[in-house]
């Protein structure tokens, strides 16, 4: 089986994790600090506050804008749960704009559409290692009065027009597993806003800004040396990574160029793709439905990932709650019955490669 995703740590990760194990100091310290200046720099903002994972930085960045019941959050219905879920967290409604099928992000026509007197922050969720048309979303944030929070737990490093993913305004990111970046789990939040970033610190430290000093209701939101230990050295590599997936996602559009029923991802122009997953679409031209093509391929030995099966809010959970407002989304519709990623990662050979495309060509009937 060719894996969707392969984790695998080197020797420099082992040996910052062996200094940390045997510094007997394995919570929040001195090698959390170097990660948030790396990613800071990296992204290009003055500061990143680590976390314990990508939902709490979420839910931090949320709590920082000080949200009542009834305060309204715009963001994308082709997301994971956790970007709802959010949003609930903080007490606020949810609103979703319809996405584009051209980057699988959230639309900003419809966003504007969607912009009411209650409406305080624009989350868009920069999906699958691109972000979202900022350039366009920025002005209805502006025109409006409103905070931005971006979901870019999937885009480290992407951009437009020369600003990174995290840089718009308030950025959330994730180091889960299979993140282009991992430390197991683990989250930042990116601002340029200096008041914000001393609040978040104080929060995510249960509220204190030094010892038994609580000024504030806070949580236990803290990052270890531990996880910053495996994502140092890998910031170190970034570019290499996202070259990596980047040559590989360009091998298999190539590969799989003028099959009936499918579409390839594209990167949008003037922005900057990371690959985190290589999506395809297969759609009512093709000879079979996303799902008979998902168990074909992987009986055949090639591993598939449908994220996501449903939109966020299709279930019961938040099918039927007031703070859930649910309103025609037929892009994202569309693309949750159509969207399917096959193997990009940096592990894969060119003979995996090859593998990856005569099989999907010889499932949708367009064998070479």
């Amino acid at each position: 089986m060719i894996p969707i995703t392969v984790v695998e740590f080197g020797s420099e990760e082992e040996q910052l994790v062996l200094e940390v194990l045997r510094s007997g100091r394995v919570a929040q310290g001195p090698l959390v600090a170097r990660f948030e200046e790396l990613f800071a720099e990296m992204t290009g903002v003055k500061h990143a506050i680590a976390v314990n994972n990508g939902t709490t930085s979420l839910i931090a960045a949320m709590q920082c804008f000080d949200l009542a019941p009834g305060d309204e959050v715009i963001t994308s219905p082709f997301t994971f749960a956790a970007s709802l879920n959010a949003i609930l967290e903080a007490g606020a409604t949810a609103r979703f704009a319809d996405i584009s099928e051209d980057d699988f992000n959230v639309d900003p026509s419809s966003i504007a559409a969607r912009i009411s007197d209650r409406t305080r922050v624009l989350m868009p969720v920069h999906l699958y290692g691109q972000v979202a048309d900022m350039e366009r979303i920025m002005p209805l944030a502006e025109a409006h009065d409103l905070r931005i929070l971006e979901d870019a737990a999937q885009a480290h490093g992407s951009a437009q027009g020369g600003k990174s993913a995290g840089s718009f305004g308030v950025g959330s990111f994730s180091f889960y597993a299979t993140k282009n970046i991992t430390t197991g789990e683990g989250g930042i939040v990116t601002t340029d806003d200096d008041a914000l970033a001393a609040r978040l610190r104080i929060l995510r430290n249960q509220g204190m800004r030094a010892r038994y000093e609580y000024v504030m209701q806070g949580n236990n939101y803290r990052m270890t040396d531990l996880q910053a230990a495996l994502g140092i050295p890998q910031i170190g590599r970034y570019a290499q990574t996202v070259a990596k997936r980047g040559e590989n996602a360009a091998y298999l559009s190539e590969g799989l160029a003028g099959v009936d029923g499918l579409i390839t991802p594209r990167e949008m122009p003037g922005r900057s793709h990371v690959w985190h997953q290589y999506t395809i679409r297969i759609t009512p031209d093709a000879r079979l439905s996303r799902d008979e093509f998902v168990e074909k391929v992987t009986a055949a030995g090639v591993g598939a990932g449908v994220y996501y099966p449903h939109l966020v809010f299709d279930y019961d959970a938040y099918r039927d709650r007031p703070d859930v407002v649910i309103e025609p989304t037929p892009v994202a519709e569309r693309i949750a019955r159509e969207a399917v990623s096959l193997p990009v990662h940096t592990h894969l050979t060119r003979a995996q490669l090859d593998e990856i495309i005569s099989t999907t060509r010889h499932i949708l009937g367009a064998d070479a």
